[in-house]
């Protein structure tokens, strides 16, 4: 066998792979419409909120309550997650939400549900 086509294989596998990670649901996570997530947020009182978009997007508008943790920093800072409590996640679009559910459930968090669409989505009242 060529050596590039081994190599071009390889590589391929790997995008593949990325692309899979980046997009592919996460087991357990709850994923939410904009309508269903605001009437979680008035009915659930056990929760914790968290915008893991960065702080410049933050100033742009937030959900009143939400607590700013950086998808950049969720790792460094995920003792400031309560355990026992369900964790509601957002971000622009949704996809750093997941990406954050995936780190928060490999540290023993279950109870996750994120807004699909991200903020973006959202028809509620924002903060700023």
């Amino acid at each position: 066998m060529d050596v590039n086509l081994i190599v071009r294989i390889m590589v391929i596998a790997l995008l593949a792979w990325f692309i899979y990670s980046r997009f592919a649901g996460v087991k357990g996570l709850k994923n939410l419409s904009a309508d269903q997530f605001q009437e979680e947020m008035k009915t659930n009182h056990n929760k914790v909120l968290v915008d893991v978009r960065e702080p410049g997007e933050v100033k742009r508008g937030y959900i009143a309550g939400a607590v700013n943790i950086p998808l950049s920093q969720i790792k460094q800072r995920i003792s400031e997650i309560p355990a026992g409590k369900s964790i509601y996640l957002y971000c622009q679009s949704g996809m750093r939400s997941k990406q954050a559910a995936r780190i928060l459930q490999k540290n023993g968090f279950r109870e996750l549900t994120h807004l699909q669409g991200g903020i973006m989505t959202w028809n509620g009242k924002l903060s700023k």
